[in-house]
């Protein structure tokens, strides 16, 4: 079903039959994981991460990676899963849940997929068909070198004349997205995105969203940024970098480290470097905010006007199947 062992073995069955799945969404700093582990506590739960962040070691605070208090709370998974010159694909990502949420459907707990990272949540959810191509590193690193030499807009060409119905979707813009629709085209021989589509997986479901007024977020969001820097996020940072990894690494150029770089570089003084995150974290809810729109059949909930047991009571009576979601 997904190509991997785990998936072989999922029971099918009418809705009410199949194993559960809870999910817990919404932006960053609205209260995810406190809530998670409220649930993990009441329902004999597990949390999955969804934060394509948190996947690597060594990032803790500026990740807001659950504390080690937190995760003996609440058993946690895909954690600390990658180091951050590695890279962790959106396929590798779906086929670790998969697994994980059949480990511990098999030991008799609640799996609940907590995160802000939508594309994490959706290949999960959806299961999304993500096409993959037996990797051929010199293949790659002939487009890199064109891509770096003569630009996006030579390997779109090149892709709109193999692939016109990829090319016709996708950013022309995004190089990396054009770089990876050109590879597939040139070793699959099959377009992107007739290798796409979805093949959801037999768990009834059940998707809870967060969220609060963009005001009390932003206040929330600010004093955890502050709350960072006084916890040792600089000092994390030049642990990263005193490690070796590159500045200009995809991980390293996450929000709150490439701030801290541009400070330790001496580009700006604190307070700028402070601002900084917190303006660009503010950006970064509003791009959550389009992502979750992308997904269906979520159930908001306003943590300004409802208490964490109120939702702890709607997951319980779902559970119980008294609260009818479909």
């Amino acid at each position: 079903m997904h190509n991997d062992s785990a998936a072989q073995s999922r029971p099918v069955g009418d809705e009410h039959t199949r194993p559960p799945l809870i999910v817990i969404l919404g932006p960053t700093g609205v209260g995810k994981t406190e809530l998670s582990i409220e649930l993990c506590k009441m329902l004999n739960g597990e949390v999955i991460s969804a934060d394509s962040r948190q996947i690597y070691r060594g990032m803790d605070i500026g990740t807001a990676k659950a504390t080690p208090a937190e995760q003996a709370a609440a058993p946690h998974h895909l954690l600390d899963i990658r180091d951050p010159d590695e890279v962790l694909t959106v396929a590798e990502y779906q086929q670790l849940a998969y697994a994980t949420i059949d480990a511990i459907h098999r030991r008799g707990a609640i799996p609940l997929l907590v995160g802000g990272t939508a594309l994490y949540i959706r290949a999960v959810v959806e299961g999304l068909r993500i096409p993959t191509a037996p990797p051929d590193p010199i293949l790659r690193a002939e487009l890199e070198e064109r891509l770096a030499t003569a630009g996006v807009e030579a390997l779109f060409r090149q892709l709109a004349a193999l692939d016109p119905a990829t090319a016709a979707q996708i950013d022309a813009r995004n190089p990396r997205r054009v770089l990876r629709a050109l590879e597939i085209f040139l070793l699959t021989g099959k377009p992107k995105i007739e290798l796409e589509g979805a093949d959801p997986p037999p768990y009834r479901i059940l998707m809870i969203g967060l969220t609060r007024p963009r005001a009390a977020l932003y206040q929330r969001i600010d004093r955890r940024v502050d709350a960072m820097l006084a916890a040792g996020l600089v000092k994390e940072t030049q642990r990263l970098l005193d490690a070796g990894y590159d500045p200009r690494l995809p991980a390293m150029t996450s929000l709150g480290y490439r701030e801290c770089i541009d400070y330790l570089a001496g580009r700006c003084d604190l307070a700028a470097a402070a601002e900084r995150i917190k303006t660009e974290t503010h950006r970064y809810v509003r791009h959550q905010t389009t992502w979750f729109r992308k997904l269906r059949a979520i159930h908001w909930f306003d943590l300004e006007t409802t208490a964490n047991e109120q939702i702890v009571d709607f997951v319980v009576g779902w559970l119980e199947h008294k609260t009818s979601t479909e």
